[in-house]
């Protein structure tokens, strides 16, 4: 870059505003552009204005993605056991089902009277972690929160039940749907 003596860079200023300082009429129908090209402050303005809304924009955005992770980390907090529950499940059915079996041997045995105590202790600690239990039984088929795997007169069928975690379905009640009574 050729260096230029300061007074000449001076003059060479002066009278590069003294141009543009002078009144320019811009005729209707005259390009944008071409009036803002003759006007520097304007397209200053322009790009001043565009920057700024873009910065908006962006802190906006910002703003924006730092509630979702708040969101997301909170729902993941909140949701952290349901693998871990999703497992507990199946064996909370095979123990119902030794239960069962324990009962036929004799309601006063210790064995069944020791696995009701087990089997309260494991549906108190699974209602404190949000594990409701779907009742299903001699109510409404809700496809939201049943699955029907038969559709027969009414008689009694076992059914696996379903459960809720927190607010979400873990999983769903499987069902036999009553087409009414039997003939």
């Amino acid at each position: 870059m050729k260096k230029i003596p300061t007074t000449e860079q001076n003059k060479q200023t002066k009278q590069s505003s003294s141009a543009n300082s002078m009144p320019s009429s811009v005729a209707p129908g005259t390009d944008v552009a071409q009036s803002e090209a003759e006007d520097p402050m304007a397209g200053l303005q322009a790009d001043l204005d565009r920057f700024r809304d873009l910065a908006f924009r962006t802190q906006a955005d910002f703003e924006n993605y730092k509630k979702r992770t708040a969101r997301e980390k909170e729902e993941a907090l909140k949701y952290a056991n349901k693998s871990l529950l999703e497992r507990l499940v199946g064996i909370i059915d095979n123990f119902e089902l030794g239960l069962a079996a324990a009962k036929e041997e004799g309601a006063g045995s210790p064995i069944y009277s020791g696995m009701v105590l087990v089997q309260k202790q494991l549906n108190d600690l699974l209602a404190e972690n949000g594990l409701q239990p779907i009742e299903a039984e001699g109510k409404a088929f809700d496809p939201n929160l049943h699955e029907a795997i038969a559709h027969e007169p009414s008689t009694e069928h076992p059914v696996r039940r379903g459960y809720r975690f927190q607010d979400r379905l873990l999983r769903p009640a499987k069902v036999v749907v009553s087409s009414g009574p039997a003939k």
